[in-house]
């Protein structure tokens, strides 16, 4: 059984770490390299940066970011917000990411998204499906969280993995920043439609939070962002939780 991964999940805003509620109401919380190390030195595992306006205003501006701290960080980096092309993915790996994540460009452009897996691999392509609860359903969002697409949103992550995805990333906007607890059922209704490794980002709180959601929805990672940005929680103190309910998490 691969071990469960532990994500710090960075959303930047040039040149700022930021931080909200319902991926809404965005402030700053500081210097994203000086995170992103700070987590690297603690023991995280993975990092995700994500630009949270890239889509907003059609641009990319983390390559900068992710070379410097591919430069001072020795994990694997996966980098987003902005992606909507080849040369956008070629351009974030050269710089040191090891994964590129995508949503609002995938949307609007599914091929995009074999388009990426051919060239890369599918090991380098993450699908990231922001869910929203409906009344009788998930519905998936694009730009941050702002613009409906009409989709279902665990409809939208098996498509993600015909297509090519080789890992998803969802988020739960409505338990996004809220320190509530994962939106297990959400979790567990992506990792039954897909076959590949489910990332859980949106509510974690407690260290309870991450063992409810790897034992009672077969999530494969956990992206945290709040609970580490405001030092909630420790990292180290998350991993002997883990470790202690019987999961099984890298040793750093």
């Amino acid at each position: 059984m691969a071990s469960l991964r532990l994500i710090a999940r960075l959303d930047v805003k040039a040149p700022h770490l930021i931080k909200g509620v319902h991926l809404e109401g965005l402030r700053k919380v500081g210097d994203p390299q000086l995170f992103a190390r700070r987590y690297y030195e603690q023991g995280i595992d993975e990092i995700i940066y994500i630009d949270a306006v890239a889509s907003l205003y059609e641009r990319n501006t983390i390559v900068d970011l992710v070379t410097d701290t591919a430069e001072n960080v020795f994990i694997p980096i996966t980098a987003g917000g902005g992606v909507r092309s080849i040369e956008d993915a070629r351009t974030l790996l050269r710089a040191g990411a090891d994964k590129v994540v995508i949503n609002t460009a995938a949307i609007h452009c599914p091929k995009l998204v074999t388009e990426l897996a051919k060239e890369f691999g599918s090991q380098c392509v993450v699908l990231s499906v922001q869910a929203k609860r409906q009344i009788n359903h998930w519905e998936a969002y694009c730009d941050q969280g702002r613009e409906h697409t009409g989709r279902d949103a665990i409809e939208w992550a098996r498509q993600g993995q015909d297509l090519g995805a080789g890992e998803v990333l969802v988020t739960s906007i409505d338990r996004e920043g809220t320190c509530a607890g994962f939106d297990i059922p959400l979790c567990r209704a992506i990792t039954e439609a897909v076959d590949i490794p489910v990332i859980v980002s949106g509510g974690m709180g407690r260290p309870e939070d991450l063992i409810a959601v790897v034992r009672n929805a077969g999530a494969s990672a956990a992206a945290m962002a709040h609970v580490l940005h405001y030092d909630e929680l420790g990292l180290a103190d998350i991993r002997a939780a883990a470790s202690a309910a019987g999961l099984s998490v890298r040793t750093p």
